[in-house]
């Protein structure tokens, strides 16, 4: 049986080293991991709990390729640097200084079969596509045929919105990677049940004024609007918020956005600008308010407790080169929502029926979902299995590291359809070997 030799680089914890093997099993081969790098304490930890067999070397940087046992693939979830040649068709010194450099020395020296690499959906535009470009072109000129595409984990049956780029590559054949779209796995179908709630005056607020089944879906957070969104003053975690200040809130949320007050400041938009009392005036009068003072004072109750911001407007301004927004100090002070939602314990609950928003490692804490009739944190078997992990992965390191883990991993099943396309070349090649050999054995029978 043929035996599927790869190595893993910048390997996490292991999900595109597990989708490929899932995928060489799937095939009847049989794989090898003979070589794993990976310089994070808590990943290395996952890693050998759940691959006990391996050795898992350290900074892939310091390790000579001469080092590495030969292999067919190469698997890599690259971290994305700029590069400072990018597009300038330098070829080996276009990636130097950056880690996709090891990528392309161990492709050089080793010359594999193929490769498969996973990497942030951000890389199509790092740059303005230059990196891309020339990660490509290295690729290319390296002898492989490459193809790539941003792929979602939601269309492999992974109830996550989950968008990666994958990069593979093959000395041989030019690797399809369009894939039709697998029936969707409910969300509440992965999520354990039974599991504590929270106790915090955060929660119990939010509990007191809505009912559980009412919390599917919403976000917490005060950047937006709708009825998706529950904003601190309807919480009233800041203090007490009156029914005319809150009008004067949701209006003030919307009218921020309006393209047509950056025209009137001359300023470059932003998604959110403070406006004079002046400026509110003509969108926001409520009845029995007939005075500027009734209003100010409204708004500078607001500020006093935190809901609003009292600052001048921000405009776009270069220095050295660079472009960053900066107060306007000549121009008129207004009133601004403080955004955010890092500031609130939990800013988005999970509706069984619909898909998790991607998961990000700063963010997965407060990510909640309804147990019975309370609230808790997403556990991290769910945030493995909304990653396509199976049960009997081990993830035992704190929730911070393991929160980490999840937010920086691959959705399995994607790696899996990926490389199920990579490796069934190497499937065609034994069928067409052993029909081979058995074609001459006859031949050499029939001369005996």
């Amino acid at each position: 049986m043929q035996n599927v030799r790869f190595i893993d680089l910048f390997a996490g914890m292991g999900g595109i080293r597990l989708g490929f093997e899932q995928a060489v099993n799937a095939l009847g081969l049989v794989s090898t991991c003979v070589f794993t790098s990976e310089i994070k304490t808590h990943a290395i930890e996952t890693y050998q709990a759940n691959f006990p067999q391996d050795q898992i070397h350290g900074d892939i940087t310091q390790i000579a390729s001469n080092e590495i046992p030969e292999f067919d693939f190469l698997l890599a979830g690259f971290p994305c640097q700029p590069f400072s040649s990018a597009g300038q068709r330098l070829g080996f010194l276009d990636t130097r200084g950056t880690l996709f450099f090891e990528i392309q020395r161990i492709l050089e020296d080793k010359k594999p079969m193929g490769f498969l690499l996973e990497n942030v959906e951000g890389l199509v535009s790092h740059d303005n596509g230059q990196t891309l470009k020339t990660i490509l072109g290295v690729l290319e000129k390296l002898g492989y045929e490459v193809t790539w595409k941003v792929l979602n984990a939601v269309d492999f049956g992974v109830p996550q919105e989950r968008k990666r780029i994958f990069i593979v590559g093959h000395r041989q054949h030019s690797i399809s990677l369009e894939f039709e779209k697998l029936p969707l796995q409910r969300l509440g179908d992965l999520l354990e049940s039974n599991l504590k709630t929270m106790t915090t005056p955060f929660a119990k607020k939010v509990l007191s004024l809505y009912q559980p089944e009412q919390l599917y879906g919403k976000s917490i957070k005060d950047k937006r609007g709708g009825t998706d969104n529950i904003h601190s003053w309807d919480l009233e975690i800041k203090g007490e918020v009156s029914t005319d200040q809150k009008r004067l809130l949701e209006a003030l949320l919307r009218e921020r956005r309006k393209r047509h007050w950056a025209v009137k400041k001359g300023i470059h938009w932003m998604d959110g600008m403070p406006l004079t009392l002046e400026e509110i005036k003509t969108f926001f009068y409520p009845e029995g308010l007939f005075e500027d003072f009734d209003v100010r004072a409204l708004l500078d109750d607001l500020v006093q407790k935190g809901y609003l911001e009292f600052e001048h407007p921000k405009d776009l301004v270069k220095s050295n080169g660079v472009e960053k927004r900066q107060p306007r100090v000549d121009l008129e002070k207004g009133y601004n929502i403080v955004v955010g939602k890092l500031s609130f314990e939990i800013n988005k609950i999970l509706d069984p029926k619909g898909i998790c928003p991607t998961l990000v490692a700063t963010d997965m804490s407060r990510i909640a979902v309804i147990d019975g009739k309370g609230l808790r944190r997403l556990s991290t078997r769910e945030g493995l299995r909304l990653n396509g992990f199976p049960d009997n992965y081990q993830l035992n390191t704190s929730d911070t590291d393991s929160y980490d883990l999840l937010g920086n991993s691959v959705a399995v099943p994607v790696v899996q359809a990926i490389a199920m396309r990579l490796i069934s070349e190497i499937q065609v090649q034994v069928f067409a070997t052993q029909r081979y050999q058995h074609s001459f054995e006859s031949v050499v029978q029939g001369f005996d």
